[in-house]
Formats: structure tokens, sequence, C-alpha cells
């Protein structure tokens, strides 16, 4: 089996899986205990206005009759196959959700991208050098701090993070004698950050997209940190006892030889999952990052349509979720491939 006929077959795979966790999504959607319309709309609601949005929801037809459950299913997996996800019933009401949700993603994907680089540029580099000195005091230092930062919670370490970033200006002025203020970027999140995301190339931009993704997508990344340094650290240890890492100091290899071929690609095998996974850290984890930093990202935007019943909005986020899951998927299972080589594509 080729290369492109395995990733051919894991997308075709890939399909009813989807499937399967949207028909999940509808049953909670339009079998659940929440009334769309009475969430858009509130209790002292108009009767032709409440009829009318039932209509448009496909809940009722015009006469007043319910619309059968499978055929609202089948409504509903259609306009998904068709990217057709509707309108917004509460926030935003009549803005068109897909819309909404490319506005909001670019704001996620810069928060996801500086949490996973930092998680595998400290995490990683870590993790290898505990595990090449074991048994010393780095080794105890960061095996400490990998427990420290897998332990903390992602919504504390953010609260207090920005607790602290608020007063960073008097903080700052006593430790270093220079007033660093954070609390603008804390403050004006959206103003500022949409603005520096939307002009990356100026550097003045760059710096203060930078700046101000920074003190969530540390928050974001801390958990994946500590486990990659965790699992990097275990990994080196059990690469360098191996007998083929014997045979190469036996045929008189050198040290950084031995380092750079043989043990830190292997010990890269049991990372790949934990480095994919990230990305369901970082959706669950972003609806609190972004919820606590008021970045209006899909995570602040999934968590406020879930909190006010607009049923739709999250039905159509959930749906992003989740083929972006299976895609993460996809991707871990050929890099698998490209690390080590021992691993093919046949079914057996």
């Amino acid at each position: 089996m080729s290369r492109w006929q395995y990733f051919l077959r894991r997308v075709v795979l890939a399909v009813p899986v989807v499937f399967f966790a949207m028909s999940l999504v509808f049953l909670v959607i339009r079998a659940g205990p929440r009334d769309p319309v009475a969430a858009a709309l509130g209790q002292n609601q108009n009767p032709e206005i409440a009829h009318r949005m039932r209509v448009q929801m496909g809940i009722i037809n015009p006469d007043g009759t319910p619309v059968p459950l499978w055929e609202q299913y089948i409504d509903f997996m259609t306009d998904l196959v068709t990217l057709s996800l509707g309108q917004t019933w509460v926030i935003n009401r009549g803005a068109s959700v897909l819309d909404l949700i490319i506005a909001r993603a670019p704001i996620t994907i810069w928060l996801g991208f500086w949490s996973v680089l930092i998680a595998l540029l400290i995490g990683i580099p870590l993790g290898f050098y505990a595990g090449l000195r074991p048994n010393t005091f780095p080794d105890y230092f960061a095996s400490f701090g990998g427990i420290v930062w897998r332990a903390m919670p992602n919504f504390w370490l953010a609260i207090i993070l920005s607790s602290v970033l608020v007063s960073s200006e008097g903080l700052t002025e006593d430790l270093i004698g220079v007033p660093l203020s954070w609390s603008d970027f804390l403050i004006e999140t959206d103003v500022i950050g949409t603005a520096s995301l939307a002009n990356l190339g100026d550097p003045v931009s760059l710096i203060a997209a930078v700046k101000w993704i920074l003190p969530p997508a540390i928050v974001l990344g801390s958990a994946s940190m500590g486990n990659e340094m965790r699992i990097g650290r275990t990994a080196v240890l059990e690469t360098i006892n191996s007998a083929y890492v014997e045979t190469a100091r036996a045929k008189g290899l050198g040290r950084r030889v031995i380092v750079w071929k043989h043990v830190f690609r292997n010990a890269l095998i049991p990372l790949v999952p934990v480095i994919s996974s990230e990305a369901f850290v970082l959706i669950g984890g972003s609806v609190l990052v972004e919820t606590v930093f008021a970045i209006n990202g899909l995570g602040k935007l999934t968590f406020d349509a879930v909190k006010q019943g607009d049923l739709a909005l999250a039905g159509g986020l959930l749906f992003v979720f989740a083929i972006f899951l299976q895609i993460v998927n996809i991707v871990q299972d050929l890099l698998y491939t490209l690390i080590d080589p021992r691993i093919g594509y046949d079914q057996s």
C-alpha cells in the first residue's frame, strides 16, 4: 500500500467517525431539554415571532405541525456536508455561523501556534537533557518542574498570571527598573490583538501580537510542556540503554553521533502521540484560557454559545472541531511512518 493510498483510506475511515459524533451533537441540540427559541427570545416571547423562528429552525412546519426528528436529522446532516451551517440564534442573531467561525479562527490558530511552539521548545529539550544526565541536579530540577507544570490547572494558572500581569508595570519597575505594562493588552485584547494579527508583516504589529498572545500561550502550553518533558526523559533513558546503542558504542562511534543519530530519533517516537494530543488539549483548554483572558477566539465563542443556548452556533463549532481532530489523527499516523521507517502501510 502506497503512502497516498494509506492517506486516502484514513480519510475515508474518518468520515463515519465525524458523522457519528455529529449525530450525538444533533441529539443534544434537537432532542435536549434546552429550548432554542426561549434562549433567543427570553421567557416573555411574542408568539408570532416564536412561531416564525421555529419554522426557520426547521422545528415545525408553517401550519404548526412538528417536523419529524428523522427529517430534522437529514436536513442537519445535509447542511453539514454542504457547509451550510446556518445562522446564529442568539449571538449576533442572523449572522452566518461559518462567517463567524472564519472571523474568530485566526485568533485561536495564533494562540495554538505559540502554545505548541512553547511546549515543544521547552518541554522536549528539557526532557532530553534530563534523560542524558540521569540522577543529577538538572535531572531532578527538570523532573520537578515538569510535575509542577503538569499539576497546575489551566484555569487557575490563567487567573494568577492575568492578575500578576495587570500589575506588571509596578512589579517590573521594582525588579529591573523598567516599567513593562501588559495591562493594555489584557484589557483591550479584541482591538489590539485583531489589529496586530491583521498586519503581521509589520514588525511593530508582530511584536504586539506576540506580546498579546504570549501569556495565554504559556498557560495553554504548560500541561503539554510537562507531559513532553517527562515522556521525553523516559524515552531517552530507555533508548540510551538499548542494545543497538550498546552496539554503536562497541563499534567506536562517538557520543555526539550516538545521541543525534540513534537516541534522539528513536526517543521522538513515543512523543508523537503526546504532541498530536495537544490538539485535544488546545480545544478544551482554549475555552477556559480565552474566557479568562477575554480573547475572542473559537474557545470563548464556544463557551458563549453553550452558555447562552445558541445551539446552531455550538453545533457548527463542534463540527469544525470534529474535523480538526480527525485531521490531527491522520497526521499523527503519517508522522509515525516518517520518524520510524520500520512502520509500514501494510494492514498486516
